[in-house]
């Protein structure tokens, strides 16, 4: 959008060069930025590069005419929304109304009137602000739990519509819970104990969004996130791990000195569970209000494995069944045990992520003599 509230970018489309040359003069008269395309070929390349806010389509065109133009615009998913306003004579009001049933936004019977013409404009351009701003808007929402390079793939696989559908695809779970929270939250002022939670959470939860994983839900204490959905990626156990990793050694480490230099002492420590599987994932709730999540059995191991932290001495824990995903061999990975999780039937070799680099090599030899 460009100009003040009044005005925006306008591409005209019109294979006769003088109501070409009309339209833009008219237009730039009004305060539009208008850009001009002799038929409808240059007009498809253009809107690639230009983006306008509107498009004024002439029907009648040679090489490509209007309707194909707007049958091409309709199905990119990226120009699909622009507003079009088609440009027709009397005589070709059949077309016009096979354009309106494509999707296009209004018609403007040649020759043009210049009141009906800045009336369609701001019809158009008020549309487009719309657009925009619920576009923000939805990005803010998903901006919240999705890292940032991923919000733009998931509002075009969307339509920028909030209700992400149910999807089913393999991904990596991981839990993240905050030891010795409650006995501090008993003896501490609600403010300061609400202060603590949040720099916790707001280290983690960067931990996750920098490692490319999605924020299902904070837990009391602890947060929920899954690697590889809603957009599914090949490397998420190796992503999960990284995210884990950077939560232990460095924002546990930043958020202990955080709150001793308030003090609030050191001894916050942290316990994570990692496990790989099939997922299903997408939004769930009422028609007023919708929450992320991913349910499955990985994510039922996952949480499984944070608890067995407290029991099994490692602070991050990983299903074998990440590890047989990641997709580079880790050197930090040690195997501890084969434990019966609570829900599973058979046996789960569990490993875990070691306090020094300097432990041995989590190979596929290794795993086999365990």
């Amino acid at each position: 959008m460009t100009g003040g509230p009044e005005t925006g970018s306008i591409l005209v489309v019109d294979d006769d060069p003088v109501n070409r040359a009309l339209l833009a003069r008219t237009l730039e008269a009004m305060g539009h930025r208008v850009d001009t395309a002799a038929n409808g070929r240059e007009a498809l390349n253009l809107l690639d590069e230009l983006e306008p806010d509107v498009v004024l389509l002439d029907i009648v065109m040679p090489e490509l005419d209007g309707v194909t133009v707007l049958e091409r615009i309709k199905e990119d998913a990226d120009l699909r929304a622009m507003p079009v306003i088609m440009v027709s004579a009397l005589e070709d009001f059949d077309s016009v109304i096979r354009c309106i049933e494509l999707g296009a936004e209004d018609y403007l019977q040649k020759p043009f009137d210049p009141v009906l013409l800045r009336a369609r404009i701001r019809a158009g351009l008020d549309k487009r602000r719309l657009q925009q701003l619920e576009r923000a808007r939805v990005r803010d929402v998903f901006g919240r739990f999705l890292p940032e390079p991923i919000v733009d793939q998931v509002l075009l696989r969307t339509g920028g519509d909030l209700r992400l559908g149910g999807v089913r695809l393999v991904g990596t779970a991981l839990f993240a819970d905050l030891r010795a929270f409650t006995s501090f939250a008993e003896r501490t002022p609600a403010d300061q104990v609400i202060d603590v939670l949040n720099r916790y959470l707001g280290e983690m939860s960067d931990a996750v969004l920098d490692n490319g994983g999605t924020l299902v839900a904070f837990l009391g204490d602890g947060l929920m996130a899954v690697f590889g959905a809603p957009i599914p990626c090949d490397d998420h156990a190796d992503r999960a791990v990284a995210a884990a990793r950077e939560m232990l050694r460095e924002r546990l480490p930043s958020f202990n000195d955080w709150a001793q230099r308030r003090g609030h002492g050191d001894q916050f420590r942290i316990g994570i569970g990692m496990s790989t599987g099939p997922v299903m994932s997408g939004n769930v709730g009422s028609e007023r209000r919708l929450d992320y999540t991913a349910i499955g059995d990985a994510v039922n191991t996952a949480s499984r494995m944070e608890s067995l932290t407290k029991e099994l001495g490692y602070p991050v824990l990983l299903s074998e069944a990440t590890l047989d995903h990641m997709t580079v061999a880790a050197t930090d990975l040690v195997y501890v045990d084969e434990v019966t999780v609570r829900g599973r039937s058979t046996p789960t070799r569990v490993w875990g992520l070691a306090e020094t680099t300097s432990s041995r090599i989590a190979s596929t030899e290794e795993r086999n003599m365990a």
